[in-house]
C-alpha cells in the first residue's frame, strides 16, 4: 500500500466535520492521537492486515480495535449504550447500513462534508445508507445483498440447467431433486432476531411490496405483502423450509448448507469463501453456485447489507479518526481486505478489479443483486421498528397466528412507530 495516497485523502477528510464540537468529551488541541475502533469480530485475519500498515506508518496514531458483540442486535445495543453516557471508548464505530438515521439524529455521530471525499466511486446504493435528511453521517466500507447459494452437482443431476428465478422453481427444483437425494430444500435465517427482518423484508420485496412506503409509512396492508410472508409460512408448512430453521442465523444456515444438508441457501457473500475451503470443513468445495434471490413473478429483491464506518461524536481524537476512516475506504485497503476476507466492498471499480475477480468469482452475480437491493426500514425508531416486525413475523412462522392477521398488526404498531 501507499501510505502518502491514503495520508493525503485523510489529511483531506480531517477538516471535514460539519458540526463542531460535540457537547460530550472535549477534543484535545490537536484532535489527534490513538482511537479505538468498534468493530464486529472478523474471523479472516484480514482486518488486522490493514490496521498493521496504519499501525506502523503513525505510531502515535496508532488504532486499537475493540470488538463487538457477534449478534447484530447486541452490537447496535452496546454501541448505543456508550453513546448514551457520552463515553470516548471509542472513535470510529461501524454501523449496520440501516442504524445511520438512528444514530445521527441522536448526534452520536459527526457529520462528514460529503465535497470531500470521493462519493461517486462508492456503489450508489450503499452510499445512500450513510445520509440522513441529505447529509453523510457514515462512509460505506463493507457492503453485500442477499445472495442464492445452490448445489451445482445434484441441479446437474437432476437435468436442472439453471439455479430458479421464482419461487415456484425453487419448489419444483426441490421435488425433482429430493426423488433421489434426502435433503432440506430451502432456508434463510429466522430466529428472533435481526436477521427475520433482513429476511422477512426480502420476501416482501420479492413479491412486489414493501414494508415501509416513499413516505416512510407502513405498507403491510397489500396483496404482495401477504404473498411475501405466506411465502415463508408456507414454507414451514409444507417443508419447504425445514422445521430447524425456525433457529437459524447465519452461521446454523452456513454450516448446514456446507455440510450438505440443503439444497438451496440463502446467506451473505461471505459464504463464497468458507463453503469453497478445500481444507475439508465444507463437504460441497468446488460443487456449489450463487444467483440472485428468486421472488413471486421473477428475480426476487435482495435486502440491501453492509456495515459503514462514522466518527463517534464523543471521540478526542477526531482527526486521526477522519484520516482513518479516509484510509479504511480507500481503494488500497479495500482491496486488500476484500482479497482476503471474501466480503464485497463499497468500491464500485473493486468489482472489475481482475485480481478480485479471479479470487472471489461472486463479484459479478454480488453487484447484480447489491445494483438491484433495498434497504431494511431506514427510520430514527429503528430499534422498535426492528423489534415489532421480529416479533410478529416470528408469531406467523411460528404458527401461532395467520399471516392475515400478522400484517394487521404489525401495520398497527409500526404507525405510530414511523410518525
Amino acid at each position: 500500500m501507499n501510505p502518502a495516497r491514503w495520508a493525503a485523502a485523510g489529511a483531506a477528510l480531517a477538516v471535514t466535520l460539519a458540526g463542531g464540537c460535540s457537547s460530550g468529551s472535549s477534543a484535545d488541541s490537536s484532535g489527534r492521537g490513538p482511537i479505538t475502533w468498534a468493530m464486529f469480530k472478523e474471523p479472516t485475519g484480514a482486518l488486522t492486515k490493514i490496521v498493521d500498515v496504519w499501525n506502523r506508518a503513525r505510531p502515535r496514531e496508532k488504532v486499537r480495535v475493540v470488538e463487538l458483540p457477534e449478534a447484530a442486535d447486541a452490537q447496535r445495543q452496546q454501541l448505543i449504550q456508550n453513546a448514551q453516557i457520552k463515553s470516548d471508548a471509542f472513535d470510529v464505530v461501524t454501523l449496520d447500513a440501516v442504524w445511520t438515521a438512528e444514530f445521527a439524529a441522536n448526534r452520536w455521530v459527526e457529520p462528514i462534508d460529503a465535497k470531500t471525499l470521493p462519493t461517486g466511486a462508492f456503489l450508489a446504493p450503499s452510499l445512500r445508507t450513510g445520509e440522513y435528511r441529505g447529509r453523510l453521517y457514515a462512509v460505506p466500507w463493507l457492503t453485500g445483498a442477499g445472495l442464492l447459494y445452490y448445489r451445482t452437482d445434484l441441479l446437474k443431476k437432476a437435468d436442472i440447467t439453471r439455479p430458479p428465478v421464482t419461487w415456484a422453481e425453487l419448489t419444483a427444483d426441490c421435488a425433482e431433486v429430493r426423488r433421489t437425494k434426502d435433503i432440506g430444500c430451502y432456508a434463510g435465517q429466522y430466529d428472533k432476531y435481526e436477521g427475520l427482518t433482513v429476511n422477512f423484508s426480502e420476501a416482501v420485496a420479492s413479491a412486489g411490496g414493501q414494508v415501509i412506503d416513499a413516505s416512510g409509512r407502513p405498507a403491510l396492508g397489500t396483496p404482495e405483502a401477504l404473498h411475501g410472508l405466506e411465502f415463508l409460512v408456507n414454507g414451514f408448512k409444507d417443508g419447504t423450509i425445514p422445521r430447524a430453521a425456525i433457529g437459524y442465523q447465519e452461521e446454523n444456515g452456513r454450516r448446514d448448507f456446507e455440510a450438505g444438508r440443503l439444497l438451496f441457501h440463502r446467506n451473505w457473500g461471505y459464504v463464497y469463501s468458507t463453503a469453497g475451503k478445500t481444507d475439508g470443513a465444507s463437504k460441497v468445495a468446488g460443487r456449489f453456485g450463487v444467483a440472485p434471490l428468486p421472488g413471486l413473478n421473477g428475480p426476487g429483491t435482495s435486502t440491501l447489507g453492509g456495515n459503514n464506518l462514522a466518527v463517534s461524536s464523543f471521540s478526542r481524537h477526531r482527526r486521526t479518526a477522519l484520516d482513518f476512516l479516509a484510509y479504511a475506504t480507500g481503494k488500497e485497503a479495500e482491496k486488500s481486505f476484500g482479497l482476503t476476507s471474501a466480503y464485497p466492498m463499497s468500491l464500485t471499480a473493486l468489482y472489475s478489479d481482475a485480481d478480485l475477480v479471479k479470487a472471489q468469482p461472486y463479484l459479478p452475480t454480488m453487484l447484480k443483486s447489491i445494483q438491484g437491493a433495498r434497504p431494511r426500514p431506514q427510520v430514527v425508531r429503528y430499534g422498535d421498528v426492528t423489534a415489532a416486525i421480529q416479533k410478529d413475523v416470528y408469531a406467523a412462522l411460528h404458527g401461532d397466528t395467520g399471516p392475515q392477521q400478522a400484517l394487521a398488526r404489525l401495520q398497527a404498531e409500526l404507525g405510530p412507530l414511523t410518525r
